[in-house]
């Protein structure tokens, strides 16, 4: 089931993004974010009028998504950036591919025209998700990141609406 995020699900959303931190280098943060810290962030973009969503199995959030703003000058305003995470035991479900549909799905209602994911390089599986969403690399950025000692490729793939 795929429904609007809310304030509830910040633990949860929070603790699926706390995991890549200490784990991955698929977020570029290096310490965890409270449940607080992470409401405001759910809160945030839905005073936005942009689409946060969360997908449950068994009543359990085990993914989410949601899109942000591009840049803050008035031309970028009908770009976004996409953000899928997915609990890190429920990856091969099919998860982020429902999630990415349904968030075009809203992008394009609201009539959005180009939604940008940035991934952080190697990660072949966020590659291939994107890439069967129809989205397109466009840029490859190299070593924009530091973290657990080594430099961090980051390429950003784009779908218009």
């Amino acid at each position: 089931m795929i429904r609007q995020a809310n304030r509830k699900d910040a633990s949860s959303v929070a603790d699926i993004y706390n995991y890549y931190i200490d784990n991955s280098i698929i977020t570029f943060e290096t310490e965890h974010v409270s449940t607080e810290n992470m409401a405001a962030r759910i809160e945030e973009i839905i005073s936005q009028n942009l689409p946060y969503l969360v997908v449950e199995e068994d009543h359990k959030v085990v993914g989410y998504a949601y899109a942000s703003k591009w840049k803050g000058r008035c031309a970028y305003r009908f770009s976004v950036e996409s953000t899928v995470y997915l609990d890190h035991q429920a990856t091969g479900k099919r998860y982020g591919t429902k999630l990415y549909q349904e968030l075009f799905k809203q992008l394009k209602a609201l009539n959005y025209h180009a939604v940008i994911g940035g991934i952080s390089l190697p990660n072949p599986g966020s590659i291939a998700l994107h890439e069967k969403m129809g989205m397109e690399n466009v840029a490859h950025f190299k070593q924009t990141g530091f973290k657990f000692g080594k430099w961090i490729d980051v390429g950003y793939w784009q779908k218009l609406l």
